[in-house]
């Protein structure tokens, strides 16, 4: 039962993986990573490993100790605050919450564990420096190993599913172009991109019966009716919303940091690009099959387009001369429609021109 005091030996913690954890009643995050780390110590308690955590104090008097106490299962220091000043001095504790793995005479063996455990999970024990170098490794196994059903699939799940519930094998993908899309519909940019890439997806779809491309939803949705909504906007399938271990994997394998992002795998399993949103913002389904020589063929034209442009002309809607430019996206101010890459732009005033919209002064 948890919150109950006793004194307990330090000779029960002799042969066990201790960590020292530094939290205070006051951290909002330390509070919200409390039920986490109390789910990971107890699942690793369950399966027999040998594990102690001790909490350390950083709460600025003894009830607000107490109150944070109550909600832990392991082992505290007692409420001393120049004590606790001593061992945040002594393992260089600069930010909290932190879990510092110890060695057996008491001496810290690694650095700071939490990002660690927010990374991996229960995986991450017993939180040494060799743990985490071999963890890293099967990452980059997985992202380089060629393996697709490795990646999106396991010993329970074998398919994704498409927005009316159908499965379809993982072992289908593989020999395609693949493209893992990291989105959520709280997200206004996810959103926007979806309908970008839709565009790009179907129209590789409508002009190639045979095309061999497929796009994967990885979610960050914050529930399964947003998740819902999310895909039904999607003509492709999705990683199962119930399935979150593999959708963390999938973040952390490829280091997504922000969404809306798109990582292509090519038809070999291997990754071609983590940049894959910049290839099908700009040249949209052209970009297929997303590979370095496609988009150098892609760019190569655009120059040579370029080139055979006047470098500026007179127009006679407009008083000043305008100059040929590249832009990513702008509107033209005579037909009203998107542009894209080169324009006649007034260095004068904001004003642009799709090349097949000038009309040369005689």
């Amino acid at each position: 039962m948890y919150g109950v005091k006793m004194k307990v030996p330090l000779s029960s913690c002799q042969g066990k993986t201790n960590c020292l954890f530094f939290s205070a009643n006051w951290c909002r995050p330390c509070k919200a990573l409390t039920p986490q780390l109390v789910q990971l110590y107890n699942s690793l308690r369950v399966k027999g490993k040998e594990l102690e955590i001790i909490f350390v104090s950083f709460d600025h008097d003894d009830n607000k100790f107490n109150e944070h106490f109550k909600c832990m299962p392991w082992l505290a220091v007692p409420f001393d605050s120049n004590l606790h000043r001593r061992l945040s001095n002594k393992y260089r504790i600069d930010r909290i919450p932190s879990l510092i793995p110890l060695s057996l005479d008491g001496i810290s063996i690694e650095e700071d564990s939490i990002g660690l455990i927010e990374e991996y999970g229960a995986e991450a024990f017993p939180f040494t420096r060799e743990r985490r170098e071999q963890l890293r490794a099967l990452d980059k196994a997985r992202r380089e190993g060629g393996k697709l059903e490795e990646l999106l699939a396991h010993d329970g799940r074998n398919y994704i599913v498409s927005r009316d519930a159908r499965q379809t094998p993982v072992s289908k993908l593989v020999g395609k172009t693949i493209g893992l899309y990291f989105g959520a519909h709280w997200s206004p940019p996810s959103r926007g991109f979806t309908t970008k890439l839709a565009e790009a997806y179907n129209t590789l779809m409508n002009t190639n019966d045979q095309c061999s491309f497929e796009i994967v939803l990885v979610s960050t949705d914050r529930d399964a009716k947003e998740f819902e909504l999310n895909i039904s906007n999607m003509p492709w399938q999705a990683i199962p919303y119930e399935d979150k271990t593999t959708r963390q994997d999938l973040c952390r394998i490829f280091d997504i940091k922000e969404i809306p992002a798109l990582v292509l795998i090519g038809a070999d399993g291997k990754s071609v690009t983590t940049n894959g949103k910049a290839m099908v913002s700009l040249y949209g389904a052209k970009a297929f099959p997303f590979t370095e020589s496609r988009i150098g063929e892609l760019e190569a034209a655009l120059r040579k387009e370029g080139a055979a442009l006047p470098a500026q002309v007179k127009d006679v809607k407009h008083e000043h001369v305008l100059k040929l430019d590249m832009a990513k996206a702008y509107v033209c101010d005579f037909c009203k429609e998107q542009g894209k890459f080169w324009a006649f732009s007034c260095d004068v005033c904001d004003y642009d021109l799709h090349p097949t919209c000038v009309e040369k002064a005689t």
